[in-house]
């Protein structure tokens, strides 16, 4: 049996503000440069969530992508689309918002949710600018 890699891409805006409460402005300024904007900044992200599993035979599918979806819609699109990273979703709370703890929060949002469709969730690939992205590809065991 052979495994075959699966990606869905989904978008969502958001805005965030990359600030350390530990910190003073002039250090949160030092570090994150624009980023730490007193008034937020915004991006349109663009997520691509890999899956990983065997090709049924009677569907010719790894995985039905419209369930992929739904998943992904659900715990992911609709808590983060159009909000304030910091202020707005719960699974991000007491992070900072950085893209990398953005990614990492979004596999724990879909591990277990994507076994439950019979495959493996391999990757999480977010784009926060054209030039820009992290990817997890969970604990390497």
């Amino acid at each position: 049996m052979k495994n075959i890699f699966v990606t869905r891409r989904e978008r969502f805006n958001a805005a965030h503000q990359m600030w350390n409460p530990k910190w003073d402005e002039e250090t949160n300024k030092e570090v994150f440069g624009k980023c730490a904007n007193k008034n937020w900044h915004g991006h349109n992200y663009q997520l691509f969530v890999t899956v990983k599993g065997i090709v049924n035979e009677e569907t010719g599918y790894c995985v039905d992508l419209k369930k992929v979806s739904k998943i992904i819609n659900r715990y992911v699109i609709d808590e983060l689309d159009h909000k304030n990273i910091n202020l707005d979703v719960p699974f991000m709370k007491g992070k900072l918002a950085s893209t990398e703890n953005l990614t990492l929060s979004i596999w724990e949002q879909l591990e277990n949710k994507i076994k439950d469709l019979g495959v493996q969730l391999h990757s999480v690939r977010l784009h926060e600018t054209e030039n820009n992205y992290v990817e997890y590809f969970g604990e390497q065991k």
